[in-house]
């Protein structure tokens, strides 16, 4: 741990407490510092979960205290306010998603972390779900033939549950995650096409089509408030299709974090998961090896980058392509029209 990169965490609501903390604490070559947090309850509830971190009133006095980098985990509102304020203490920074609320923000963040020579990353953990992950093994080693179209669903049934203003909705909820996946899968788009609707201010439910470059064509499903969740994945090629996620479940990395386990405690059982997709080619399915899901890997990767060993596990770059898209989708659902990017 002699050479470990010293590193904080801003905020300690469910994200931060429940989603970074733990891989944090985790990583080998990371030396968990400590939260910016002033709020008395979630200051005693670091003190019992991560005694080995200290609580913080501010940025300002964490970079004092010796920090290299922070993950800004707030609501997504201040995300980009306090990003630039991080940059500024010359501070590496990994930034929540979603990574602002419209691209021109995130934008400026970028511009901003270029100008510093800081490492700026968003944290865009599916793109290391076990399900993902098997599917771009499945496309790498040509079992699908050539992608015609991608169908992705982040999809529950929780009718009681109160979209977050702070979270600006499911578009920009799951929005950002099923956006990212599908331009890291296809490519950028050249058309985008959305519908949202809502029981209350803000969507609830959503569908956005892209257009990308290469011809494949994505339908994106997100929702609080589907009774019948679809397929996590159906991924249509020219042999052959993939379909995982039969009953809408999602990757078991989530479940075990909220269970309070961690890969420091796991090891190498973390992010396994049963056979559950299957290769068709007419009605008889095939079932596949899934990948072991990998979110443990990503602080890693980016405190090596602060070393100067390889990149930032997500390029900045693809954070400010997923806002654009989510800027046109929200223009789209308000029309009625696509929009061409």
């Amino acid at each position: 741990m002699s050479d470990a990169v010293r590193f904080g965490l801003v905020g300690y609501g469910s994200g931060g407490r429940i989603f970074h903390a733990p891989l944090i604490a985790s990583a080998g070559n990371i030396e968990f510092l400590g939260v910016v947090t002033t709020n008395e309850e979630r200051r005693a509830e670091l003190g019992k979960q991560h005694p080995e971190a200290a609580a913080f009133d501010s940025i300002a006095d964490i970079a004092a205290a010796g920090a290299e980098g922070v993950t800004i985990s707030t609501p997504v509102g201040t995300h980009a306010a306090l990003a630039l304020e991080a940059i500024s203490h010359g501070l590496n920074v990994v930034v929540d998603k979603p990574f602002a609320l419209d691209a021109g923000a995130a934008r400026e963040v970028v511009d901003a972390a270029a100008e510093k020579g800081v490492k700026l990353s968003v944290y865009q953990n599916r793109r290391w779900d076990s399900d993902l992950l098997t599917l771009r093994r499945l496309i790498a080693d040509g079992q699908l033939g050539q992608i015609r179209r991608f169908e992705s669903r982040f999809e529950r049934w929780q009718p009681q549950r109160q979209v977050g203003a702070a979270g600006g909705g499911t578009l920009m909820d799951f929005g950002s995650h099923l956006v990212d996946q599908a331009l890291l899968l296809h490519g950028p788009a050249v058309r985008v096409y959305a519908e949202m609707r809502g029981s209350g201010e803000l969507d609830d439910d959503m569908f956005v089509a892209l257009h990308h470059v290469n011809g494949v064509e994505s339908h994106l499903w997100g929702s609080w408030r589907q009774p019948a969740p679809g397929p996590r994945f159906r991924v249509v090629g020219t042999t052959g299709a993939f379909i995982t996620g039969f009953d809408g479940r999602i990757d078991i990395q989530e479940d075990l974090l909220k269970a309070g386990k961690s890969p420091a405690e796991l090891g190498d059982e973390w992010g396994v998961e049963p056979l559950d997709g299957k290769v068709f080619r007419g009605d008889e399915g095939t079932a596949v090896p899934t990948e072991r899901g990998r979110w443990d890997t990503y602080y890693p990767a980016f405190a090596a980058a602060i070393r100067g060993v390889g990149q930032v596990p997500v390029d900045p770059e693809d954070a400010v392509r997923t806002m654009t898209v989510l800027d046109a989708a929200r223009r789209s659902a308000r029309s009625g029209e696509a929009v061409r990017l």
